[in-house]
């Protein structure tokens, strides 16, 4: 496969320069929340890269995501220490039909939308609670004396929302809300107080460049619950995550997905989000959202993913294009999809967005 037309070298510092939207950037920035493991997996054998390491080393996957994001020409990526998994949920396994040839997995896990493992105060005081002081941290300890000085990392942090839903299932939330709202809020306590002192620890580290709350609060028309069970609930958790990043001197973004016109104006006002990441053709086009809010909050990403996995090379360079013509102005905003590299969109399609984002003139 051919290598891309512009050479890119990692510059985190001016990164964090365009997500405080503090000056111009000398080129366009990429950003993702992250890339499936099939994905980076799929790049090392198009570009011969990570050659050298051994897949038997604890830290193989560290060692390579240095090495995939810094060739692909990313300014930071994620470490996944804390992942969504650290909370003991409910799945429903299912084949993995939608992935490329070469880049499928054995199975793709769905959360169980109906019921949670916890259904009842018997459940909350049987569950086994994560903390923080249990996490391995190595890759993070690794990463802080082997990260090269122009790059960063971050993790996902503050799933406040979506933990709470996975626990109860979303449909016995809906329910508890009203019948049960004391065990609702000693769930929230828990997940909250785990990610507030996360947050901490990744606040903390000197190698991680922003603080990013990853929470999936809303669906196509709008919020998943009301704006207001939110603005009371989720949100204040939110903003003490982000008031830790604020004192470390990091920003603290958003990834969140669906319509949240309700809440944003209590997003970027109360909790005090540097950026906002995930967004859909069908719900508010990047371009919509960089017109409503850049000059409030960083823009990132926005390639719509249904697009980048069905159009043409020459239709995604042509909506890159188009896409930066209109978020470059000003500043505050990075090139990425909408959500994240899945190991169903094809190489050619995430390559030709980068390729074009490469080449584009500020």
């Amino acid at each position: 496969m051919a290598l891309f037309s512009e050479r890119v070298e990692p510059d985190v510092a001016e990164m964090l320069d365009v997500l405080y939207r503090r000056k111009m950037p000398r080129r366009v920035h990429f950003i993702e929340l992250f890339l499936d493991a099939e994905i980076k997996e799929a790049v090392c054998a198009c570009f011969g890269l990570c050659t050298d390491l051994d897949r038997s080393d604890p830290l193989y996957e560290t060692r390579r995501d240095v090495a995939v994001h810094a060739f692909l020409g990313y300014d930071m990526f994620r470490v996944g220490i804390a992942r969504k998994t650290v909370f003991e949920t409910r799945t429903l396994p299912a084949a993995d039909t939608t992935a490329l040839r070469g880049q499928e997995r054995d199975r793709r896990d769905w959360q169980e939308e109906h019921t949670g493992p916890i259904q009842g105060w018997k459940d909350f005081e049987a569950y086994r609670w994560p903390k923080v002081s249990e996490l391995d941290l190595s890759a993070l300890e690794w990463l802080e004396k082997n990260l090269p000085p122009n790059m960063g990392c971050f993790d996902l942090t503050a799933h406040i929302f979506e933990i709470l839903s996975f626990l109860l299932g979303y449909e016995t939330l809906c329910y508890a809300v009203v019948d049960q709202p004391d065990l609702v809020d000693a769930i929230l306590e828990k997940v909250g107080a785990f990610y507030v002192d996360f947050t901490r620890v990744l606040a903390d580290s000197p190698r991680v460049a922003v603080i990013w709350g990853s929470d999936d609060l809303g669906f196509h028309s709008g919020t998943l619950m009301s704006p207001d069970f939110i603005r009371a609930k989720i949100l204040p958790w939110h903003t003490r995550c982000a008031r830790i990043a604020r004192a470390k001197g990091k920003p603290y973004l958003l990834h969140s997905c669906g319509n949240l016109d309700q809440i944003m104006e209590d997003l970027i006002q109360d909790v005090g989000i540097d950026g906002k990441h995930s967004y859909e053709d069908t719900i508010l086009p990047v371009t919509d959202a960089k017109k409503r809010y850049g000059h409030r909050i960083s823009i990132l990403g926005g390639i719509d993913m249904d697009f980048l996995c069905r159009a043409k090379a020459p239709a995604i360079r042509k909506r890159v294009r188009d896409t930066l013509r209109v978020c470059m102005e000003g500043g505050g905003y990075c090139l990425g999809t909408g959500n994240t590299v899945a190991n169903y969109m094809p190489l050619e399609a995430y390559f030709a967005m980068l390729d074009e984002g490469r080449r584009y003139k500020v």
